[in-house]
């Protein structure tokens, strides 16, 4: 394009030679307005190859002021641009507009209510998922587990909060089934076990009573206790029954309210913690989970990926369908975009600033031209076509009124 616009003003030289010196050898009248618009259009390429090439660099090496102007402004343009981005694409007012006009809710749900999609989608998140699982140091993890786990549970009282749910728990009589439990497996170790308690009335026995006397004692004694057994199971409203049921609702009111009772949970609590079975388990909690977390994630049929899979095409089913839901979803990714707008626009906008610092000014400048340059050289033609029609115009003139 260079050398097109070049050849425009070699043309209109070559003309306007031509015509000069046919001029000077007699020509006729009408060769004047040939050299006229020659002679412009030679002025109008000349001053357009100088304004083009100030833009890039000093024309002819001149240092001629007001040229070069994007290697020594750069850094002005830079930060212009950075300005002139964060006051009209960077502001709450328009981001919000956009968004609410592109509908993202509803693209979203849309998109990932499709099932390969749904996939795709897992699939990262479970890349995510192994990359933080891998890189999460285990003795890190253990520590902020005992922090925050174990720390909290030893703070926390026992007593009150089990007291309440033990009340509730009978309240509900959801303890029934336990206590029908217990009930029915006494009397079945009762049952099957004749000879155990016959040995222990008979072992309780005087030395002196005989000891057909001690078998007969020993077997009232057993049908007795089979009796009583067999009437708790069976009798809903039994006096045993009662007693415990009035023994639990004393015992979780003590639980709450007894400074011994609470003592004694809070000690029993710190036995428990602090047994080698329950710190072998704490500590193994992570590695466990940790485990569980990567097969789940390394197995695309895995229970958790389907899981997650199959919610990520509901929650796409209804943003879709769900205005109100969708509505809702806009308005949080509106909201989200503007506090990013907001809090960060300087930031983003120094981006660009600072980028734009970091370009060679020479460099830059030839990227520019390399980009824009064709354009640019039409201007030169532009100018030699337009200056020539311009000289034409202005001889005419002249000739009219002298």
């Amino acid at each position: 394009m260079k050398g097109v616009a070049l050849a425009f003003l070699l043309g209109a030289t070559a003309i306007f030679i031509g015509m000069t010196l046919w001029q000077s050898a007699g020509a006729p009248g009408w060769v004047g307005y040939v050299k006229a618009a020659a002679e412009a259009g030679m002025v109008g390429a000349l001053a357009d190859w100088f304004a083009v090439t100030a833009l890039f660099r000093r024309p002819l090496g001149l240092p001629i002021p007001h040229t070069a102007i994007i290697p020594t402004k750069k850094d002005v343009l830079g930060d212009s641009l950075g300005d002139f981005v964060g006051t009209n694409f960077l502001s709450e007012q328009v981001v919000r507009e956009r968004l609410r006009r592109v509908g993202v809710a509803s693209r979203l749900g849309a998109w990932v209510a499709e099932k390969e999609n749904a996939e795709r989608v897992t699939s990262e998140l479970a890349t995510v998922v192994r990359g933080a699982v891998t890189v999460l140091r285990d003795e890190d993890v253990q520590a902020v587990m005992e922090q925050a786990v174990v720390s909290r549970i030893i703070g926390t009282p026992w007593g009150p909060p089990l007291g309440k749910l033990l009340e509730r728990v009978i309240t509900d009589g959801s303890h029934h089934k336990l206590v029908d439990l217990m009930c029915d497996q006494a009397y079945e170790w009762v049952k099957v076990n004749h000879a155990q308690v016959l040995n222990v009335v008979s072992g309780r026995a005087p030395t002196w009573s005989p000891k057909f006397v001690d078998a007969l004692v020993a077997d009232k004694v057993y049908g007795e206790i089979l009796s009583f057994a067999w009437n708790v199971k069976t009798d809903v409203n039994h006096p045993m029954r009662m007693a415990l049921d009035k023994f639990l609702t004393e015992f979780a009111g003590d639980m709450q309210t007894d400074p011994r009772v609470m003592e004694r949970a809070e000690q029993v609590k710190h036995q428990v913690l602090e047994h080698p079975d329950v710190q072998t388990l704490i500590g193994s909690a992570w590695a466990t989970a940790k485990k569980m977390l990567l097969d789940a994630a390394e197995d695309p049929s895995s229970e958790l990926r389907t899981r997650v899979r199959a919610g990520l095409m509901t929650l796409g089913e209804r943003l879709v369908s769900d205005e109100t839901l969708r509505t809702k979803a806009d308005s949080w990714v509106e909201g989200a975009a503007a506090y990013v707008v907001l809090n960060y626009r300087n930031e983003i906008t120094t981006l660009i600033t600072d980028t734009v610092q970091r370009w060679d000014a020479e460099e830059t400048s030839r990227k520019i031209e390399l980009q824009v340059g064709r354009d640019l050289q039409f201007i030169r033609i532009n100018g030699t076509v337009v200056g020539a029609l311009a000289g034409l115009v202005i001889y005419a003139v002249a000739q009219l009124i002298s």
